[in-house]
């Protein structure tokens, strides 16, 4: 149903620097950078997630509430996404575990990018 997303930032390097980061345990990868936007995907995928400078010049803003989930081909690479982007500078907002009251077992880990994004990578199994 979506066909892409996007998340503003401020810094354009880095926020690459972030994703390339936490993207690398969940196989997205950059395809187009840009000084005012940036893509990534994940091979066989058609959705596509783009970094972008706010259109309006503005600094760009986190919604409250708002957070971007993807999907994790396994527990180790939620663990994998969790270290990379507390290593590239994000800020955690829940460590790799799992969550309970899902079915089935929801496996997941949640972090802040460098502009306050929030974002999880999870696993069903």
């Amino acid at each position: 149903m979506i066909a892409y997303s996007t998340l503003g930032v401020d810094d354009m390097d880095r926020a690459i620097a972030f994703y390339d980061a936490a993207f690398a345990p969940l196989g997205a990868v950059r395809r187009e950078t840009s000084p005012t936007w940036t893509g990534y995907v994940r091979e066989g995928e058609r959705a596509r997630f783009f970094l972008t400078r706010p259109f309006d010049r503005e600094p760009a803003t986190h919604g409250n509430g708002t957070m971007l989930a993807f999907q994790a081909p396994d527990r180790a690479a939620v663990d994998a996404f969790h270290a990379a982007a507390l290593a590239a500078g994000g800020a955690c907002e829940g460590p790799p575990g799992v969550r309970e009251g899902m079915d089935p077992v929801f496996y997941a880990a949640y972090v802040r990018d460098c502009d306050g994004n929030k974002l999880c990578a999870f696993v069903r199994k």
